[in-house]
């Protein structure tokens, strides 16, 4: 048994005040009800949790219900940092679910192909993350706005989600972290941490996050480009 757990308790606060990122209309529906459906049609998937922020929870089961999806669900409520949410949404997997897939809720665009393609390599490797090779040339700055040092790019990847765990793994990293009173915005980074192996999956097609509203126009037409 395999479950996905969309992270949706952030308040987004680079799309400015009072926006709520995930239930921005784009190619015909909100955000969050995209990323949803990814999950929801994917085979690998038997059932869904998703983390969101207390008091939302009426307006999620409302989208549930118009947006014509399949599988089971679970809401729980997010915590003080990504890191608590994450973990307020693996207490609600069901204990016989053998691998997770940590999705965030802003990034509707998710190609079913990395999903799957995560989801394996999490069970032949423990952990595994979508990811994409850095093609522009990176600098690293002395804290300012001048260059340190120049680095290698070939060595270099952009990580997504989802990012795909064995249960037992992610929750024993992340047991640690809390434990030990770390911070991390990056699952894999607390799998890091416990010296778990993260395996790279590379990601062919594009798969953005919904960060600021110059993000909407590409994710619009990406999605329309789906539109059978």
């Amino acid at each position: 048994m395999n479950c996905a757990v969309i992270v949706a308790a952030g308040r987004g606060t680079r799309m400015g005040p009072g926006i709520d990122k995930l239930f921005l209309e784009v190619g015909g529906a909100p955000v969050i009800a995209h990323t949803w459906r990814r999950f929801d049609r994917c085979e690998a998937i038997d059932s869904i949790v998703l983390v969101v922020r207390d008091g939302l929870q009426d307006a999620f089961h409302a989208l549930a219900r118009g947006a014509d999806l399949r599988k089971p669900y679970r809401l729980v409520a997010g915590g003080a940092e990504r890191q608590d949410s994450v973990w307020n949404g693996l207490e609600a997997v069901d204990p016989a679910t053998e691998l997770v897939a940590i999705q965030d809720g802003a990034r509707p665009c998710t190609p079913a192909a990395a999903i799957m393609a995560c989801i394996q390599a999490a069970r032949r490797t423990g952990a595994a993350v979508a990811a994409q090779r850095a093609v522009d040339t990176i600098k690293e700055s002395d804290g300012g706005t001048r260059i340190a040092r120049h680095l290698d790019r070939s060595r270099l990847w952009t990580v997504q989600t989802p990012q795909c765990f064995r249960l037992e793994v992610i929750r024993r990293a992340l047991g640690a972290l809390r434990s030990s009173g770390g911070q991390v915005t990056d699952d894999t980074a607390a799998c890091e941490a416990i010296g778990q192996p993260v395996e790279l999956v590379e990601v062919a097609l594009p798969n953005p996050k919904v960060t600021s509203p110059s993000d909407l126009p590409f994710i619009e037409l990406l999605l329309r480009g789906e539109r059978p």
